[in-house]
């Protein structure tokens, strides 16, 4: 077995855990390979690592590992897609951030993760993707999101006005600080904290939800991601700001953009004791309200 490792940077309190993790790969002889900055990061905290392949892009990689780590919280997590794209390899996360609804292992679990997936005790939980096209290509070979897609004003003074079409058949004009496209594993991210809806994956859902809206009665809109959702923004800056998960560009206004489903998945490693409703449920607390 061979397993890919990215991760970007560790606190002092997570190096037993990520020792913990290198001798538990080489006691179960699973080879690895590691994302070359992190390997840097990792030798400069002291953590021994063994003789191992490094990566730095997409191009470089050897797409034959078995699956990858993620090793942060959920923005690391969303990184690998850069190195993952549409090849197939599952993930799996290894929570050394915070909340880590995507990297949804916790430290001390790591010994058990791995003799489970070894062990072939586990689901590929299918994640649906977000994809954008615009004339002038802005992240060029990735232009995949797995939680969302945002518009944002450039700037802080004035509202822009976003127009949405779905199917070439008009939806909305939204006065608003901005909107959020989101798939149903980015429903728990931005587009909750802006008063919208949670979904479960595999749906087959996309959610639009405007940023602080003029109009009170417009509501976030859950929609089929079978649809085409083009987009056209009007603004006094003449330009505004959009991001694709982690990933975010400046364009001017007359940029139209389209945005669809990918046409392939991401694959998350979930454990057989693992659930979307458990992990609900734990990492929004629901259970400490005693009438629960």
């Amino acid at each position: 077995m061979q397993v890919a490792i990215y991760g970007k940077l560790i606190t002092d309190e997570n190096i037993p855990y990520l020792e913990s993790l290198f001798d538990k790969l080489q006691r179960e002889d699973i080879k690895y390979l590691i994302h070359r900055p992190f390997a840097d990061h990792l030798r400069s905290s002291n953590i021994k690592l063994a003789e191992a392949g490094e990566f730095s892009s997409y191009d470089d990689m050897d797409k034959s590992s078995d699956f990858m780590i993620s090793i942060g919280g959920d923005g690391t997590f969303l990184d690998t897609i850069t190195f993952i794209r549409d090849s197939g390899m599952p993930v799996v996360g290894i929570n050394a951030g915070t909340l880590g609804f995507l990297s949804n292992i916790s430290k001390d679990e790591i010994d058990y993760a791995i003799d489970e997936i070894v062990a072939g005790n586990f689901t590929l939980d299918k994640r649906a993707l977000l994809s954008i096209e615009t004339e002038m290509n802005l992240f060029e070979d990735v232009n995949v999101a797995l939680n969302d897609l945002t518009i944002h004003k450039y700037d802080s003074s004035s509202m822009i006005t976003i127009h949405v079409y779905l199917n070439d058949e008009f939806l909305n004009s939204y006065w608003s600080d901005g909107l959020i496209i989101s798939t149903p594993t980015g429903s728990t991210a931005y587009s909750l904290s802006c008063g919208g809806p949670i979904i479960t994956p595999g749906s087959g859902n996309f959610i639009i939800n405007p940023v602080a809206p003029h109009n009170l009665n417009v509501r976030p809109v859950v929609i089929p991601d079978d649809n085409i959702i083009t987009i056209k923004v009007e603004g006094r800056s003449g330009k505004f700001l959009i991001s694709l998960d982690s990933k975010y560009e400046t364009v001017p206004d007359s940029t139209a953009l389209s945005i669809k489903k990918a046409d392939f998945h991401l694959n998350l490693i979930r454990l057989n004791s693992q659930n979307f409703l458990s992990t609900l449920r734990n990492k929004l607390m629901w259970g400490l309200d005693k009438r629960n």
